[in-house]
């Protein structure tokens, strides 16, 4: 995958919701400590691209854990966050599709750290979307920096 964002950076507007939270649950399933989507910043549902982010905060349920001293957000957890914008994005794309799951990890790489206090952008790009199946090349952005690339597919579930 490209060092370069999937989706160009003038587009990101992060932190300005055109889907906040209330939004993302009414599409999402997920509650309580596995809600990992802040908020969607951007869609363009015709090129497949999508933006949006998460706030690390220092109250999370993996803070105590991991690890003790130096609290860093789990790889998995921000596979979540791409995984539940990707369906967001899909749902946007074809609504009839009910929920999508995760169905699969690809060319995943960690690239930085990312800690409490700390935004990760989120970018998505569409390589395959069916109303069945979605794969989409992602990116995690924290100040600038890529820290974690993944391609993930989406299957409904």
């Amino acid at each position: 995958m490209a060092a370069e964002p999937v989706v160009a950076r003038e587009l990101w507007n992060v932190g300005v919701p055109l889907i906040g939270k209330e939004g993302i649950r009414e599409i999402l399933p997920q509650r309580f400590e596995m809600e990992h989507l802040d908020g969607i910043s951007f869609i363009d549902a015709d090129n497949g691209l999508v933006a949006g982010w998460k706030d690390v905060t220092d109250d999370e349920f993996w803070v105590r854990g991991h690890l003790p001293g130096r609290p860093l957000l789990p790889g998995v957890v921000m596979l979540e966050a791409l995984a539940q914008m990707t369906s967001v994005a899909a749902k946007r794309v074809y609504p009839e599709m009910g929920f999508m799951g995760f169905g699969g990890i690809d060319k995943c790489k960690f690239r930085q750290a990312v800690a409490p206090g700390q935004r990760i952008v989120l970018l998505a790009r569409a390589i395959d979307l069916r109303p069945r199946r979605a794969i989409f090349a992602t990116q995690g952005w924290v100040d600038d920096r890529l820290a974690v690339e993944a391609q993930i597919t989406g299957v409904r579930v």
